[in-house]
């Protein structure tokens, strides 16, 4: 059987092998419950009563847009109905039959919060208000959102049943975020429209102040109701990273968000464990080597404790060689690998470079 030889080149196992002091709990909020996610790998960072079913008011906008522009075409032209017409609450004031592109609706559902935009949104899509939950529902399912239900697509507190928890909200978000469309438009802090029959457009300010009040926020919603209490999702940006948070009846909304986004940028900042193209290990044979190449780059937010916990494996089967990534018993990602035949004076050379770009990256990252 021929040897495998194993070439261990992974950035992340050349750190310093000290296991650090576990990282601190996140700052103490007064939200009731909260959750803080990494939107690329999903993880949760941080969480308070997460799984606690609540009110989330026009937090659900967000599954209204992500479900509008996966179902729909933001270049569709929406007719304003009756029902849509002066739709309590918060507003764009959209006129009875007033027409306007779905694009323009969903920057009025999201810089401005507007119910009206809403139901004419979900009639739209949907044909009806209850044709529209259902998509919402199946939405929830979908994404393993077990602890919600929704009945409308703007909040107000007309059901029972409409209600979610800070963790499904989490992971709705950070699924939206991945959408493009959706990061332009919540990212958006002046929005003008159409106002169809005037002679000026609807100048739109976005109420989600963390786009003002902190560095990098690019995101999400605010919400609202007597019952409900103050909600708001939260996003942003820092060194590559994105983080988003959930807080529920949260009366210091704006100060718990920022302090939960600054312990997950602090704590668990993004740490690459697999760079595209790395060479991974070598196969000897008689006329030189089979060389393991990563297909893709992988990185993860990690504490400094967990950096030196995680294990990288190379599996050899007969259909795919991959590499496992594993974080104590957790796989974090599975990773295809390329091989190439490579002579000897190829394989040195390849070798040598590798490992010297290692070193170089351990060093400047011990900086």
């Amino acid at each position: 059987m021929r040897k495998l030889v194993m070439v261990l080149i992974v950035s992340l196992l050349a750190l310093p092998q000290l296991v650090q002091a576990a990282e601190p709990a996140p700052p103490p909020v007064s939200a009731e419950t909260a959750v803080l996610i990494d939107v690329t790998s999903g993880r949760i960072l941080a969480e308070k009563q997460g799984e606690k079913k609540m009110r989330i008011a026009s937090l659900t906008k967000i599954m209204t847009a992500i479900v509008a522009l996966e179902e729909g075409n933001s270049q569709d032209i929406v007719t304003t109905s009756d029902k849509a017409y002066a739709k309590e609450g918060s507003s764009i004031y959209l006129k009875r039959g007033e027409k306007m592109k779905m694009e323009d609706m969903l920057y009025g559902l999201m810089l401005r919060s507007g119910n009206d935009a809403a139901v004419a949104i979900a009639e739209h899509v949907g044909g009806s208000v209850e044709g529209f939950a259902r998509l919402m529902n199946e939405k929830a399912e979908y994404l393993g959102m077990q602890s919600s239900h929704f009945t409308n697509p703007h909040g107000l507190d007309d059901s029972n049943n409409h209600y979610s928890t800070a963790r499904d909200m989490a992971v709705l978000t950070a699924y939206a975020l991945r959408n493009p469309e959706f990061r332009k438009i919540v990212s958006a802090e002046v929005k003008s429209i159409p106002w169809e029959g005037e002679k000026w457009e609807r100048k739109l300010l976005n109420k989600n102040k963390m786009l003002r009040l902190y560095k990098g926020a690019d995101g999400v919603k605010t919400g609202y109701t007597k019952l409900a209490k103050r909600c708001l999702a939260s996003s942003a940006s820092r060194n590559g990273q994105q983080l988003a948070v959930i807080v529920l009846n949260a009366p210091n909304d704006w100060d718990d968000s920022m302090s939960w986004l600054d312990y997950g940028f602090s704590n668990y900042p993004l740490t690459e464990i697999i760079k595209d193209k790395q060479r991974m290990g070598e196969e000897k044979q008689a006329d030189g080597v089979l060389a393991y190449y990563s297909s893709r780059s992988f990185s993860y937010p990690l504490s400094e404790e967990e950096k030196s916990l995680v294990d990288v494996r190379l599996v050899r089967n007969i259909n795919q060689p991959f590499l496992e990534i594993t974080l104590g018993t957790s796989v974090l990602a599975r990773i295809k690998l390329t091989m190439e035949q490579e002579t000897m004076a190829q394989a040195l050379s390849n070798r040598f470079t590798s490992n010297l770009e290692s070193f170089i990256r351990t060093m400047l990252e011990g900086m």
